[in-house]
């Protein structure tokens, strides 16, 4: 059993003007097995969510509560966090010149277990796992996102989400850049982590494209740094009709 519980957030970011309130009150429960998709324009505050949570140092959390299986996550620094169980799929991943992609898993791996998987096992589960996302062998090689297209880049991403087996994935607009096929190959590599007993999905997105083949159990719309609706998978199917534009002009009002 796996439960992140996120209550009455509030997050402020400093300006050349001060501090500015970006989350304004969020209040999320994810059950394992259970899939949340996050809806929302630009701007609206759905990456500072994801960023609070695995405990970027540009956000400050000025109130509300994140826990997962009771544990305090406020309180632990960004290495503590993913050892309890939480992995953040970026939106930009970062270039890591000179560290290839199998050392980076395996002292990711090792970081996260306490102790250096078996060598034997490690090298076949690792290429287990490119070979599912289409990538080859050799990838594991290259330095981490150096020189990467946008697709291996988020490719790259689920990789390190099947091999490290968190407890909740929160995946930041993995969908944007990626053509049709690869748009699949993502999607099929988190069906398979959903998969998996006592895991949780918050899944931030613009578009309802990539809902098509991870079906949410939950959809909440997010304007103005609060969730503004919540509801079922045909909640996405009307935004994908009609837009976000009431819940703006309301947000606003």
């Amino acid at each position: 059993m796996s439960k992140l519980v996120i209550t009455d957030l509030h997050v402020t970011v400093d300006t050349e003007d001060g501090p500015k309130e970006i989350l304004k009150g969020v209040t999320l429960t994810i059950k394992d097995g259970e899939t949340h998709a996050i809806m929302g324009p630009n701007g609206s505050g759905k990456s500072t969510l994801a960023y609070s949570i695995a405990g970027h140092p540009k956000y400050t959390i000025t109130g509300g509560s994140v826990t997962l299986d009771g544990q305090d996550v406020l309180s632990l620094s960004v290495d503590e966090r993913a050892r309890a169980g939480l992995f953040l799929a970026m939106q930009y991943p970062v270039e890591v010149p000179g560290v290839s992609v199998a050392n980076f898993l395996r002292t990711a791996k090792a970081a996260i277990d306490g102790e250096a998987p078996k060598l034997r096992t490690w090298v076949k589960d690792v290429n287990g796992a490119l070979e599912a996302l289409n990538l080859d062998s050799s990838f594991s090689q290259r330095s981490v996102n150096e020189g990467f297209s946008g697709g291996e880049k988020k490719r790259h991403e689920i990789a390190q989400l099947e091999l490290l087996d968190p407890k909740v994935a929160v995946l930041d607009e993995t969908d944007s850049g990626l053509d049709i096929d690869a748009l699949k190959i993502v999607s099929e590599g988190v069906n398979r982590f959903r998969a998996r007993e006592g895991k949780g999905v918050l899944l931030i997105t613009h578009y309802t494209r990539i809902l098509r083949y991870i079906e949410p159990d939950h959809v909440h719309v997010f304007v103005d740094g609060k969730v503004a609706e919540s509801g079922g998978k045909e909640l996405a199917d009307e935004l994908e009709a009609n837009g976000y534009d009431r819940y703006v002009k309301a947000a606003t009002a």
